[in-house]
């Protein structure tokens, strides 16, 4: 092959050569000695020489598979457009059979599922514009996209070195997006992971420690907030005075309820809900408030209860002054607290002041006997 190549060169050369002579006949180039041998140049088209078998087996084959090659995308070396396989798979609207359908086409592609992990990142990116954000069973099937048993380490050397590390990284991700929306994961989830990255590897380990952190904190909050929020503001304004409160012996009170009405004008009344809470310890201070000191009312401060917003406000009133404090202080703080007790002692009209004595058989042998005992 390189011999080939070597004369199709030296015929280029020598072509160039004919051709300049016969544009400049009877000039001296001093780096075109003349050639005693009487040769005759004739000019040949220059022929390019092609280095790439790859390249010029891919001009030589026509191009059969030209739908194919625009399912993979570009071929110039940048990523695949996988957002292009969610906007084909939704036809106006976005819900969970339309990402099931996008996670179908790209599964469909190829046995070999390259770009596994770009389009797994490009999913977990794309499940809160559709909506699936919090299903469990989307999630076993993105983690259903990993080929099964490639990245299973076979000895303990690779399990030591981190086998397929980029792999693993994607299936953390996956476990960390369900660990933030709260999604526990169930024994399919196991099953999957084992098939994929093996017992002892990382997205397991994740596994495991979600498994054992999750049903720990599931119920320690005593106010949780439901998993679908209810749309009357009052039963949600309800809902988030009892988190900002805190205190169990709280009372939730509703004094207006939201109401719309027109006036003889004509025009839209509308009248906002309020709803307040206090605990006994608030109710007490505001009963014993001055009424010559005024009372605040500050805010609105937003309160996010999961992605919906509440403006609460918060009824304050000012310190009284260090002079006008009273201050109780218990018998055991104060040093200068008369310890004594305040007893009487005298007698009264009931008292017998008249004594028994049982005059019995005494003897000295029961008497010495009751010492004994």
């Amino acid at each position: 092959m390189n011999c080939v190549r070597k004369l199709l060169r030296a015929r280029e050369l020598s072509a160039g050569r004919g051709i300049l002579r016969q544009a400049a006949p009877g000039r001296d180039l001093p780096w075109l000695p003349g050639s005693s041998c009487a040769q005759r140049f004739w000019p040949v088209p220059v022929r390019s020489i092609r280095s790439s078998a790859a390249l010029s087996r891919s001009e030589l084959i026509p191009s059969a598979r030209g739908d194919e090659e625009k399912d993979r995308g570009p071929r110039d070396g940048s990523l695949v457009p996988f957002d292009e396989l969610f906007e084909r798979a939704h036809k106006g609207d976005r819900n969970k059979a339309a990402f099931s359908q996008a996670l179908e086409l790209f599964c469909q592609r190829d046995i070999r599922r390259r770009g596994h992990v770009e389009f797994i990142n490009v999913a977990l990116r794309k499940m809160p514009e559709f909506g699936v954000e919090r299903e469990l069973d989307v999630y076993n099937k993105i983690l259903d996209v990993f080929p099964k048993e490639v990245f299973v380490p076979r000895n303990y050397i690779q399990r030591m070195f981190n086998h397929y590390p980029r792999q693993q990284e994607c299936g953390i991700h996956v476990l960390e997006q369900m660990e933030s929306y709260g999604i526990m994961p169930n024994k399919q989830t196991k099953f999957l992971l084992l098939q994929i990255f093996g017992e002892k590897s990382h997205p397991v380990r994740k596994y495991q420690r979600l498994m054992y952190w999750f049903p720990k904190f599931k119920h320690v909050n005593p106010y949780p907030v439901p998993a679908t929020l209810p749309r009357d503001p009052v039963d949600l304004a309800r809902i988030s005075l009892q988190r900002i409160a805190a205190d169990l012996s709280a009372k939730v009170t509703v004094y207006q309820m939201p109401l719309t009405d027109i006036s003889d004008a004509g025009k839209e009344i509308t009248q906002p809900h309020i709803v307040g809470i206090q605990s006994p310890d608030q109710q007490e201070l505001l009963a014993h408030h001055n009424p010559a000191r005024p009372v605040f009312v500050e805010g609105p401060f937003p309160l996010w209860l999961k992605k919906t917003c509440v403006y609460y406000y918060v009824l304050r009133g000012e310190p009284l002054p260090p002079e006008e404090k009273e201050e109780v202080i218990d018998s055991e703080r104060n040093f200068y607290y008369p310890m004594y007790l305040d007893l009487d002692l005298d007698r009264g009209l009931w008292d017998d002041e008249e004594f028994y004595v049982d005059e019995g058989n005494a003897r000295g042998a029961g008497l010495l006997r009751w010492g004994c005992i």
